[in-house]
């Protein structure tokens, strides 16, 4: 009763040094261009909705503007940040115990009906940390980061793409022309299921069947888990006759593939291949099964959002690619100790995470009544109950923080140079894109991710000159972001 008559009477629910300001939704004119929630109207302009939380919010001084809230009666209070300084208190102060925040289910409720809910991605509390001891030694950079697993990895992506260009040389050759318009997402999240599947799992499948059907089915499912998510959230009206939802063989087909490539990437467990030799027997198939499909959805997507927008984003800056191919031109075989030196691809690899990262948002919830403290000693009390959504989108973009008085360079713009910048000065502690996350509950796929994406990358631009068909590069959001256009790019095979 008094939240409710705290709401009712605005009074700010947030306490101590950092101030947290009011979103309106009962004046337009404060608001962006759709409401500062999900509905089954705008579910698919998330990036959108974050934005509206900062509308007008230049009005507000010093921290407020970049940390706002929303409280509506009845309901518990939504605070959507976008400063590094307090998306980093949040990370770090997630995890288990007293006075932590927990990860935010409310997200995920649709990949956890798909999945199931006992996995890394959804469980909280001790049941967390059971899973994340589980995967620790198959997803550990000393693990994955081995001339060994590099070897397997960079076959994997020789034999994908050798095919590729052997058909494109024959088109060139039939069609009497030299390049192609190609969209190559599509291509790139092929390549990163078979790197998935084959090296990492060390799953038996045909590559046929994993571009004809398992993709087009895991897309499926995907496009599922977030509709469902919605429609679990916001179905208001739950005292309402229910409709029989119709069946729809199509969505059913695609589970029953989905649930058969868990099937093929649990098998070689009772051989010890690839990454399960890492995995502990103590954990039973069933103790794994959801994490594994968390991973064949998630990660796919991840990984292929990741190298979709560094391939993107060097379409559209030719100097870039240049300077990537004149360190990868003669490297014959991708090891670690030549992946290390490959500086520039690391830059540009780590401001697409800092420009357009996969994971846009990170959800946290406060259990009880949290304080949070920042680096410079500030304190922010989050109530019990709160909904907190980590913009790292916007806050990646802020002028105040990424802009050219702090890296040399816009905000808003693509310049691998800025890290060279910002190691020369010492400090890239201070200046976390928080691609992966950060803290305790850091992505455990972390590691497999920049591996991936190194190699393929690097791969395409030794092999390939592209350049963009379009100018403009906007995102498409969903479980991950990518590039609206699909990576459509103009394509020529280098010369040997």
């Amino acid at each position: 009763m008094f939240r409710i008559l705290r709401q009712l009477c605005w009074i700010n629910p947030f306490k101590g040094d950092v101030p947290v300001s009011r979103v309106w939704i009962t004046r337009p004119r404060t608001r962006g261009k759709t409401l500062p929630f999900p509905t089954r109207g705008n579910y698919h302009q998330p990036i959108e909705i974050l934005a509206t939380f900062f509308a007008k919010a230049g009005t507000e001084r010093g921290r407020a503007k970049h940390n706002r809230y929303l409280e509506i009666p009845g309901f518990d209070p939504v605070m959507v940040t976008r400063d590094p300084e307090v998306i980093r208190a949040l990370l770090t102060a997630t995890g288990t115990g007293e006075g932590r925040l927990d990860r935010d289910t409310m997200p995920s409720t649709g990949i956890a009906r798909a999945t199931g809910p006992d996995t890394l991605l959804f469980s909280n509390g001790p049941e967390w940390k059971t899973h994340r001891k589980a995967s620790a030694k198959a997803f550990g950079k000393t693990s994955l980061f081995t001339d060994d697993v590099f070897e397997k990895f960079e076959h994997t992506f020789r034999n994908n793409v050798q095919q590729r260009v052997g058909k494109l040389k024959q088109y060139f050759r039939d069609s009497n022309i030299g390049e192609i318009e190609l969209a190559l997402e599509p291509e790139i999240k092929c390549i990163m299921m078979e790197m998935l599947l084959f090296n990492f799992f060390g799953a038996k499948v045909e590559p046929q069947d994993v571009r004809e059907h398992y993709i087009p089915a895991i897309d499926k499912v995907i496009d599922y888990i977030v509709r469902d998510t919605i429609d679990q959230q916001f179905d208001f009206i739950r005292f309402r006759k229910r409709k029989e939802k119709r069946p729809d063989p199509e969505l059913e087909e695609a589970f029953g593939l989905f649930e058969k490539l868990t099937d093929l990437s649990m098998a070689p467990r009772s051989e010890g291949a690839c990454a399960w030799a890492r995995v502990d027997t103590k954990w039973s198939d069933d103790d794994l099964r959801s994490n594994v499909k968390v991973f064949l959805a998630g990660a796919l997507e991840a990984t292929t959002s990741y190298a979709a927008w560094a391939v993107s984003h060097l379409a559209r800056n030719p100097e870039c690619q240049s300077r990537i191919f004149e360190e990868v031109k003669t490297i014959d075989s991708f090891e670690t100790v030549v992946i290390d030196k490959a500086l520039y691809l690391k830059n540009v690899l780590r401001e697409t995470l800092r420009l357009t990262p996969s994971l846009y948002f990170l959800p946290r919830r406060a259990v009880s009544d949290t304080w949070i403290t920042l680096a410079d000693g500030d304190r922010l009390l989050l109530p019990a109950g709160t909904h907190i959504l980590l913009d790292v989108w916007h806050s990646n973009r802020q002028e105040e923080f990424w802009g050219e008085e702090k890296t040399g360079y816009r905000a808003d713009e693509f310049h691998p140079e800025r890290w060279e910048t910002i190691d020369k000065a010492g400090c890239s502690k201070k200046y976390l894109h928080f691609g992966f996350g950060h803290g305790p509950r850091v992505c455990p796929g972390k590691h497999l991710g920049e591996l991936e994406a190194s190699l393929v990358v690097g791969g395409i631009v030794k092999l390939f000159e592209f350049e963009a068909v379009t100018e403009k590069n906007d995102p498409k959001a969903g479980v991950s972001t990518k590039p609206r256009d699909g990576t459509l790019v103009r394509l020529r095979l280098r010369q040997s």
